[in-house]
């Protein structure tokens, strides 16, 4: 039987890639104006892209896991939510 794979027992530089997809994806939903939604789903898309890029260049061309989330960091910095993020009844989301 297959043991469970815990993140503490993965490679730093796995972890780290992890986390840099983790990081890309993980938007605020938006504000409820049209021009919201339309921000939120294109930045999500080039993130998404973003990420699928950085994923596909450690799997198929086996880069380096290090180099490839340093990159995707760059990639989501430079590209911040300008959107207004949803606002529920208990404070910003």
């Amino acid at each position: 039987m297959n043991e469970p794979v815990r993140i503490d027992s993965l490679p730093a530089p796995v972890v780290t890639l992890l986390r840099a997809v983790h990081d890309a994806l993980d938007l605020p939903l938006p504000g409820l104006t049209d021009a919201d939604e339309r921000a939120y789903h294109v930045l999500m898309h080039d993130r998404a892209s973003h990420a699928r890029i950085v994923l596909d260049c450690v799997l198929a061309d086996r880069h380096d896991l290090g180099p490839a989330a340093a990159l995707l960091g760059e990639w989501t910095a430079g590209a911040p939510v300008t959107y207004i993020p949803w606002i529920g009844r208990g404070g910003a989301v």
